[in-house]
């Protein structure tokens, strides 16, 4: 034995946080090798399992632990998208990335709850970038659920009101709000999905989206949203009239925030400033907008997303005396954005996203 092997002995078992988990579903096996490859060399993540199949994976999950999951989408017997709901429900502690050339499917599986998508490389090659990008993505995803649970400390510190509100009813008639600005990343897309269901098709006010895609996205994922909401959704332009029924997106390159007309009404008005928070777009300058422009009119909601964008526009909107509503971190894939805004004292309620959607549904304050 070496010197060192023997030092090594006599210092007994390194200790450390145990690697996480990662299982692969993906029909082509390079595919599967490529990105054990890649994973493996990420320190503290391991491939625990790779399966061609998604009933496989299911049946590998049934009796293994997953911290996350990489799925392919074109699969052969039941697809990615299809297998996607069941696979999490199969690993509820599990973050999904998936992994696919298909960027509508992409943005669909964000709406179905995966935490983050990745285009796929060439059959059985693998580039500097894109093993960047996983690498990131995993790294990322892993701190952040770290900083949703270093967050949670300050909860018993919230008002009373926000931290126990329950699920409202809807109250018909409420007039208090012209307009409502969302803001969400990591997570958010499945939780904004759960808040436009339960806003009926007779709701006209005017819903301002800022989430945190890329612009290549941004077509599919207006399409994704006017087929959840049941009315139409603009990619935001310059100067754009914000009109009643409809929902406006920011697009993947700049920040959207809105203007007052003289007749008025209100418009887009899009932003290259960089933002504070480094995000573009960011939901920081579409709030503090709102909030400039409609003050005590206006609603705005933060759902689940990394880091602290939207914590200062949310603030703005509740100087200005609009109402503040941030999603629980019970149901965020990430707790970093809600519970930013939530730390600060100034949300008006706390709640899942269905009962947000019910909340503005009913246009009165909680």
């Amino acid at each position: 034995m070496s010197l060192s092997s023997q030092a090594a002995a006599a210092a007994g078992p390194s200790v450390g946080p145990a690697p996480q988990n990662v299982v692969i579903v993906d029909d082509s096996a390079v595919a599967r090798a490529v990105l054990a490859r890649v994973i493996n060399a990420c320190p503290g993540f391991q491939v625990t399992g790779a399966v061609p199949t998604a009933a496989q994976a299911l049946r590998f999950l049934a009796a293994n632990r997953a911290d996350f999951i990489l799925l392919d989408i074109q699969m052969p017997g039941v697809d990615g998208i299809t297998a996607l709901p069941d696979l999490a429900a199969a690993a509820p502690h599990a973050k999904i990335i998936v992994v696919s050339s298909m960027v509508a499917a992409g943005v669909q599986a964000l709406a179905l709850g995966a935490a983050d998508t990745l285009t796929k490389p060439a059959p059985g090659e693998v580039s500097a970038p894109f093993a960047k990008a996983l690498t990131d993505s995993l790294l990322r995803l892993s701190t952040a659920a770290g900083a949703s649970a270093a967050i949670s400390i300050d909860a018993p510190t919230l008002p009373v009101r926000a931290a126990t509100a329950g699920r409202p009813s809807p109250r018909p008639g409420g007039d208090e709000f012209d307009l409502v600005g969302i803001g969400a990343s990591t997570g958010g897309i499945h939780a904004l999905s759960g808040l436009l269901r339960e806003i009926p098709g007779s709701f006209r006010l005017p819903i301002l989206v800022t989430q945190h895609l890329p612009a290549s996205f941004m077509p599919y994922f207006a399409a994704q949203l006017a087929v959840l909401a049941g009315r139409p959704c603009d990619v935001a332009t310059d100067r754009l009239r914000i009109r009643p029924g409809r929902l406006i997106v920011a697009p993947g390159d700049a920040h959207m925030t809105c203007m007052a007309l003289p007749d008025g009404g209100a418009a887009i008005k899009l932003s290259h400033e960089p933002a504070a928070n480094g995000c573009l777009p960011s939901v920081d300058p579409m709030l503090a907008s709102i909030a400039q422009v409609f003050g005590t009119r206006a609603l705005a909601v933060v759902l689940s997303g990394m880091g602290r964008d939207g914590a200062e526009g949310a603030r703005r909107v509740h100087e200005a005396g609009g109402c503040v509503v941030v999603q629980d971190q019970s149901s965020s894939a990430v707790w970093g954005m809600p519970g930013s805004v939530a730390a600060q004292g100034i949300a008006d309620a706390i709640l899942p996203p269905d009962a947000i959607g019910r909340l503005a549904a009913a246009r009165r304050r909680p």
